[in-house]
């Protein structure tokens, strides 16, 4: 089992709860222990009730079979494939079946750091708010789906890296440069820093 570490601000919260904890039954302790994620629900209910975050867009995942469908599918679209994008496109997890998914457009600013940040701190952030790292295909389908994305806007999507053909750790980046639509690819090592006008998409985490 993975074990976390703590910063010294969150370590004094979590002890802090800890002292102001309501007495609690070992059934109802139990219930919460075997269901992580409704806990982690209820806390956040709880901790962040005035936290809501608006849908930027629903993107659909699925309906492809390959990397390659989906690189023609852009192609065909008359959108542009960044050289290393290939490498990593092909390493990607593609959804089974057609799958909506909800996502949020923030700043590195809007997350709380207006000096700008690494990735990993953002990706810390954005989680401790409620927000998911993407799946990898909103990358590639962000970019099919977001035609009429405005002249000099490059959006960059917080997932889990995909080390590329160079070595680097990569992530998809779907921008416009004239009457040009990319998907793209940049340095996601957790150490890489952000300036505070980056934005990234996250996904909102799914009703079950």
């Amino acid at each position: 089992m993975e074990t976390k570490t703590y910063d010294g601000q969150t370590g004094k919260f979590l002890a802090k709860v800890a002292e102001n904890m309501p007495k609690i039954s070992a059934e109802i302790m139990q219930k919460w222990i075997e269901n992580p994620i409704d806990l982690q629900k209820a806390l956040s209910d709880a901790l962040l009730p005035s936290q809501k975050f608006e849908i930027w867009k629903t993107i659909r995942i699925g309906g492809f079979r390959n990397a390659d469908e989906i690189s023609k599918a852009i192609k065909k679209s008359g959108m542009k494939i960044g050289d290393y994008t290939n490498d990593i496109l092909g390493k990607i997890p593609l959804a089974t079946s057609e799958t909506d998914i909800n996502v949020v457009l923030l700043s590195v600013a809007e997350l709380g750091f207006k000096d700008g940040a690494e990735y990993g701190k953002i990706c810390s952030r954005a989680k401790e708010l409620g927000l998911e790292l993407c799946p990898a295909e909103i990358g590639p389908q962000l970019r099919l789906q977001y035609k009429d994305q405005s002249n000099g806007e490059w959006i960059i999507v917080a997932m889990e890296p995909i080390t590329g053909s160079d070595g680097d750790l990569r992530l998809f980046h779907v921008g416009r440069y004239g009457n040009d639509l990319w998907l793209s690819s940049y340095y996601g090592r957790s150490d890489y820093f952000w300036s505070s006008g980056y934005r990234f998409v996250f996904s909102l985490p799914q009703v079950k």
